[in-house]
């Protein structure tokens, strides 16, 4: 049977899923999830909740021309997990498809439900020489 919700809503189902896990850790497991759609959607899930308690300002994932995944957070500037380079491209790709975004250069908000509450964050995504980024802005 094919699963027809929504990559939004189970985002979303994730997140209620891990929040009382050590998302760091959970998120050096993911480059090894068999299936890279749905560990995509485990990273998003345990990048908002890191994103969430370490009172980050910004988390980015990009990818360079090359294919090479990074991820940075701002709070302290410092490097957080990466997923890797297919995941990570999943990744890039599942957050594009739930903004909607379709242009090379777009911004706008996400509003997730997380346990008995909500969160909005600004999401801006670009595309440039062959590469792309992903920035997911948590309210102040």
């Amino acid at each position: 049977m094919l699963d027809k919700r929504s990559l939004h809503l189970k985002v979303q189902e994730l997140c209620d899923c891990f929040a009382g896990t050590d998302y760091l850790k959970e998120m050096c497991l993911v480059p090894k999830e068999p299936d890279p759609t749905e560990a995509a959607l485990k990273w998003i899930a345990l990048a908002v909740l890191h994103g969430i308690n370490s009172n980050a300002d910004k988390i980015k994932i990009s990818r360079s021309e090359a294919g090479a995944v990074t991820v940075t957070a701002e709070y302290r500037k410092a490097t957080l997990p990466t997923p890797g380079d297919e995941i990570g491209r999943a990744v890039l790709d599942a957050i594009r498809q739930i903004a909607h975004f379709e242009k090379d250069k777009e911004k706008g908000p996400l509003a997730l439900g997380v346990r008995n509450d909500s969160l909005e964050l600004e999401v801006s995504i670009k595309r440039k020489d062959g590469g792309e980024s992903v920035t997911l802005a948590f309210p102040r």
